[in-house]
């Protein structure tokens, strides 16, 4: 049995995931450049369950899904500061 040697172009292509191809856009230099802001990527598990209750506040509040994450966080942040 004969082994195939893959160059190192052709591993990345196989091996870059949906979610390292997004990191790479968002931190890529053209769009870090036109914004302002420096922005973080995260992960995180919740269940299927809750995820849709999120869903539903936060679009009774007339938000995203992101939208209210970062309301959620920032609102988090600021309760925890104050105590």
């Amino acid at each position: 049995m004969a082994l195939k040697r893959s160059s190192e172009k052709e591993n990345e292509v196989v091996n870059e995931s949906i979610s390292g191809r997004k990191a790479k856009q968002l931190f890529s230099k053209e769009n870090s450049t036109s914004k302002k802001e420096n922005k973080i990527l995260t992960t995180f598990s919740i269940e299927p369950s809750f995820k849709r209750e999120l869903e539903e506040l936060f679009s009774s509040m007339g938000l995203g899904w992101a939208a209210g994450i970062r309301f959620s966080l920032k609102e988090f942040s600021k309760k925890h500061a104050q105590e």
